[in-house]
């Protein structure tokens, strides 16, 4: 850290480049490490350098026209395109913002929940994943009654399995919470595993049923078990269904390659650099607010203050931008009064 930080107090990183190698550090999966050395390289910086300048321009031509209102001609000169320019980086920045924080959960982890009804078999495709004994498994229902988070590396993305209670009425406070815990969690999650018990042949089980959304794989464990899997093939909820053995490890490896490829859908490296942090989202909103406001000010003066605060905001990012000796160094390239 503190070398990292002297780098940074003597212009050889940004602060989005010091944060990269922390996270470079911290990195357990080949995607997340992927994603830092991007950002060490500063292409998040510089993104945002880029934005800095572009609107500190369109600020000093605001400046300009307020100093200058009286010079024949110069006001409209020097505002020609800054409405253009405000409307497209603003564009560019909400498009940045709405990425559906893949950068923030490449860097902390996929959520996915494991759901169902209890004894459905949910702790034990946890540990066949996890390739331990993460959960306690026993045949008695309701054994789980807390969430319980595993940490994996599925493909090269970070992933946090999470048991649940299982989903039905309640007996007791107690597992009354447990439920409330996994409902939260299936709120929570990027992505749900809805289990079923194969043994038991089609059930209804509703709870777990209603959960089901396009961010749902639905699974029918106990393969092993199962008398007639083809009684399942006649229920259209059950069309797309995966047939594993958690005990056995029958389709667990199709299954896991299944949730790799949904994982992905996610994580698809695009041409603009992603999003890594909350500070990072809050100043580019704060940004964009601001930005929103000059677009709509009708005073060239409220429209310099919001331009000026954008640009700040940014600044806070990557801890280079000073405002002032920018506008010092654009204003020195105008001719006004020669």
């Amino acid at each position: 850290g503190a070398f990292s930080r002297r780098a940074f107090e003597n212009d050889k990183l940004d602060l989005t480049e010091a944060e990269a190698i922390a996270d470079l550090v911290d990195a357990q999966t080949t995607a997340q490490r992927k994603q830092a050395l991007r950002q060490m390289d500063g292409e998040l910086g510089r993104l945002y350098t880029r934005w800095a300048h572009e609107l500190t321009h369109v600020l000093a031509l605001s400046e300009a026209e307020i100093d200058f209102v009286e010079e024949e001609g110069i006001p409209q000169e020097i505002s020609m395109g800054r409405e253009e320019t405000v409307t497209r980086l603003t564009q560019e920045i909400k498009d940045h913002i709405n990425d559906n924080h893949r950068g923030e959960k490449l860097r902390e982890g996929f959520m996915v929940a494991l759901l169902g009804a209890p004894n459905t078999g949910k702790s034990s495709l946890l540990n066949a994943l996890a390739q331990r004994d993460a959960a306690i498994v026993a045949d008695t229902p309701g054994t789980t009654r807390d969430v319980i988070d595993v940490q994996l590396d599925l493909g090269g993305y970070p992933v946090t399995l999470a048991d649940t209670a299982g989903l039905r009425g309640a007996a007791d406070d107690i597992e009354s919470e447990g439920v409330r815990r996994a409902l939260a969690r299936a709120e929570q999650a990027d992505f749900k595993i809805l289990l079923f018990d194969g043994s038991q042949g089609v059930l209804m089980d509703s709870e777990t049923r209603a959960l089901c959304d396009s961010s749902s794989l639905i699974v029918v464990n106990k393969k092993d078990k199962m008398e007639n899997q083809q009684i399942f093939a006649q229920e259209p909820f059950f069309t797309e269904a995966l047939f594993i053995s958690a005990k056995t490890g029958a389709g667990v490896t199709e299954m896991t390659a299944r949730l790799v490829q949904e994982i992905e859908k996610q994580f698809v490296f695009a041409e603009a650099p992603a999003l890594t942090r909350a500070r990072h989202r809050q100043a580019l909103q704060e940004c964009a607010k601001h930005l929103d406001r000059a677009s709509k000010a009708t005073q060239t003066e409220l429209c310099a203050e919001d331009l000026r605060l954008a640009v700040r905001a940014l600044g806070r990012i990557t801890g280079r931008v000073d405002v002032e000796d920018l506008l010092d160094l654009i204003f020195s390239s105008f001719c006004i009064g020669k």
